[in-house]
């Protein structure tokens, strides 16, 4: 007695080599592509902002009307940004719980690829000069930026120059009772995309942050 086989499924016919090579080269440009997404902006060292929570709250303080078995959430403090800047984006301010950011595009402050303050730019440096005054402000940051056209180490020496320069003007005015952190980032820490024209001039920048009175 021959025994009964059970016929196979047909198999689904192989797609042509050209088809193959197709999805392969379009699974390498999406991996391609994921790799080459640029990082999340994060502030550069030194800017970061305190977010524990200033008074222990007690869970069990009768004042506290808690639905039953419920617990509290772990307190913090939520850092409120509050950002005011010109229409043409040249200047730019942040305040937050801690800091005073004052962010100037490099256009209004030097020529093209130098670091020689313009004479506009001494009047903008004087603004903030004042203002940090007005804080009481005695420990400075200074820090320089490029967009992502050139090497990478011109925009570090550049990026520094930049910095330099305008610490110098402020020391003019502030006297030797301030001290500054000075740096010169480059490409690093963008704060808009490099790959259009109006994110690189954005990108091109001097920063000048301080402590906020009475943080």
């Amino acid at each position: 007695m021959t025994a009964t086989q059970t016929p196979r499924a047909p198999r689904a016919p192989r797609a042509p080599r050209a088809t193959r090579s197709a999805v392969a080269g379009a699974v390498a440009l999406l991996l391609t592509a994921a790799l080459s997404v640029p990082a999340a902006h994060a502030d550069p060292p030194g800017m970061t902002e305190d977010s524990s929570p200033p008074v222990k709250i007690d869970a069990n303080d009768p004042d506290l009307r808690m639905v039953q078995g419920a617990k509290l959430a772990p307190s913090k403090v939520l850092n409120i940004k509050s950002i005011v800047e010109t229409d043409d984006g040249s200047e730019r301010r942040q305040d937050t719980n801690d800091n005073v950011t004052f962010s100037l595009q490099a256009e209004v402050l030097f020529g093209k690829d130098s670091a020689e303050l313009t004479p506009d730019a001494l009047s903008r440096i004087g603004t903030i000069a004042t203002e940090i005054k007005k804080q009481n402000a005695t420990s400075l940051r200074v820090f320089g930026f490029t967009d992502n056209l050139g090497s990478a180490s011109h925009g570090l020496v550049l990026s520094r120059k930049r910095a330099n320069a305008v610490q110098q003007e402020l020391a003019k005015d502030l006297g030797s009772s301030v001290s500054f952190q000075i740096r010169g980032y480059g490409e690093q820490y963008p704060i808009a995309d490099n790959s259009t024209e109006e994110g690189r001039k954005k990108n091109r920048r001097v920063e000048v942050s301080f402590p906020r009175a009475g943080s």
